[in-house]
């Protein structure tokens, strides 16, 4: 515990190459289609709520019936 780790810092860019290098990625986050993310949070959120120690409050089934409709 008497030893200090060293983190090595990323390397910092500036100019041209920064912007470059924030536009590929914004453009590569952004072609990932919104329905393949929901897919991928409604998977995650299965997998979460199958665990059976899970902390903190559990989320509500998407599957509640919904109230009776009243005819007048």
């Amino acid at each position: 515990m008497g030893e200090e780790l060293e983190l090595e810092l990323p390397d910092c860019h500036e100019g041209p190459e920064a912007f470059e290098r924030f536009d590929n990625t914004m453009s590569a986050l952004l072609a990932v289609p919104k329905k393949l993310i929901v897919r991928r949070q409604k998977a995650y959120r299965k997998k979460v709520d199958a665990n059976p120690n899970r902390r903190g409050p559990k989320r509500k089934s998407d599957l509640t019936p919904e109230p009776p409709a009243f005819d007048n």
